[in-house]
């Protein structure tokens, strides 16, 4: 028995060496891996050299590159009753084309035959316009009159001022003489007086002397009487003419402010008229406002309102209109870090929501299914997330090697773009990945950009 234990026991090292030998890994395969992974390494060390193109990804949607190109909203300018709508959602319409009648609810508008009645008062205003021109000729006609009047009056007043004033000069020239006549006799008289003292003269020699000077002083008191009456009838003259002038002042003042209300009148009657020609074009225009009708070609989005009968306000919105043949572009949102990077004709590769595309992001040229594109704007302020809108339009003339953008984009759809930049080592690029570094530049930007 031990010496049939001794041989099993031989017998199992001797096996166990040959499985040993046979599941060792031949020189021959260990060499072939060695190779492999040299060729891995060396291959990874050449791809770290290779070059790779910088980009500046950003989400976004499609809009329109123009304000009037994008969807709008249809308004009606005046209040109303919905009567009838003329288009469905979905419909393709022209400019002018109907979209919605309403009816007037506007207790002012209600008479069908308002634009006759206006008409009718313009008329009545217009012969009231015609009344006050009457007047003014007929009130002007009267002030001609009264200053024609007034002239003849005047020469005659002032002939008669003229001739007191005469007067007043002869009645001085015969007082003066009756005062020197009254003088004389007066002094003859008191030489009689003491001649018949002498004994000189007789009792009536003075008696007639005196009789003499008594009618010397009544001439002289006369005299003073007339010129007294010419100096009065002067002053009444000059009161006369006064108060010609005066009356005329008050017959012009009376003529003038009824030319002044015939004036006012008419300007109320020309005013009037304008209002009421005002309001005959307004009715005329506000009737044209019950279609509400297309602005622009387009297609019917969505219609805000709803049924027959509905009331609507001044200026609600009752559809949206999507303009036809946009010109498209596309809006992304970038990061503030990589927006300075970002220059004013930098290109962008595009890729559409519905369009397959595969897109390497460090070798754009080798893309498939992305379309060309060049910035058109960026936004001077960030979003409310931080992020700056970066418009892109379609780049024209297309490159060769690439299509131009679907006709089919729709506005709203989405899109993703790559801003491309400058061309740096792979590695370079990863190092910059890691350490979170904004991507390089390859030359100043201008502009507002810069800053």
């Amino acid at each position: 028995m031990a010496n049939r234990h001794e041989v099993n026991h031989q017998q199992h090292w001797e096996n166990l060496a040959e499985k040993s030998n046979a599941s060792l890994i031949p020189i021959s395969r260990m060499l072939l891996l060695k190779r492999i992974i040299l060729f891995i390494f060396i291959l990874f060390f050449i791809i770290l050299f290779l070059p790779w193109r910088q980009t500046i990804p950003g989400r976004g949607t499609v809009t329109a590159l123009n304000p009037e190109d994008r969807p709008q909203t249809v308004q009606n300018q005046i209040g109303g009753r919905i009567e009838r709508w003329y288009v469905r959602e979905g419909q393709e319409v022209k400019k002018g084309d109907t979209i919605l009648l309403i009816s007037e609810v506007n207790q002012s508008y209600f008479d069908p035959n308002l634009s006759v009645r206006l008409q009718e008062q313009l008329e009545a205003k217009k012969g009231s316009e015609e009344a006050a021109k009457q007047k003014m000729q007929a009130t002007n006609t009267q002030i001609q009159a009264l200053n024609r009047g007034l002239s003849l009056q005047l020469i005659a007043a002032e002939n008669k001022v003229k001739q007191s004033r005469d007067y007043v000069k002869s009645d001085s020239a015969d007082l003066v003489a009756v005062q020197q006549f009254f003088k004389v006799s007066q002094a003859r008289l008191e030489r009689y007086e003491q001649g018949y003292k002498d004994g000189l003269f007789s009792l009536t020699d003075i008696e007639t002397r005196r009789m003499n000077f008594q009618n010397d002083n009544a001439k002289l008191i006369a005299q003073q009487n007339k010129l007294n009456i010419a100096k009065q009838t002067l002053i009444n003259a000059q009161i006369e003419l006064d108060n010609i002038r005066a009356k005329y002042q008050e017959a012009l003042a009376k003529a003038q402010s009824e030319m002044g209300s015939a004036l006012s009148g008419q300007a109320s009657a020309q005013g009037d008229i304008a209002k009421l020609r005002n309001e005959i074009a307004n009715i005329g225009f506000r009737q044209g406002l019950y279609a509400v009708r297309a602005p622009q070609d387009g297609y019917v989005i969505k219609t805000m309102k709803a049924g027959i009968g509905e009331n609507i306000k001044e200026g609600e919105s009752v559809a949206t209109l999507q303009p036809k043949n946009p010109l498209v572009a596309a809006e992304i949102y970038v990061d503030a870090m990589d927006v300075p990077l970002i220059l004013d004709r930098s290109e962008v590769r595009l890729q559409f929501e519905g369009w397959p595309s595969v897109q390497f992001s460090g070798w754009p040229s080798v893309a498939v299914g992305t379309f060309a594109g060049r910035v058109f704007s960026i936004d001077k302020m960030a979003s409310p997330n931080g992020t700056y809108r970066v418009l892109v339009k379609q780049m024209v003339p297309v490159p060769e090697k690439d299509d131009p953008w679907p006709i089919q984009l729709r506005q709203g759809s989405g899109a993703y773009g790559r801003v491309i930049l400058n061309s740096v080592p792979v590695w370079y690029e990863i190092w910059r990945q890691l350490n979170g570094f904004p991507p390089s530049l390859e030359k100043e930007p201008k502009g507002e950009v810069a800053k």
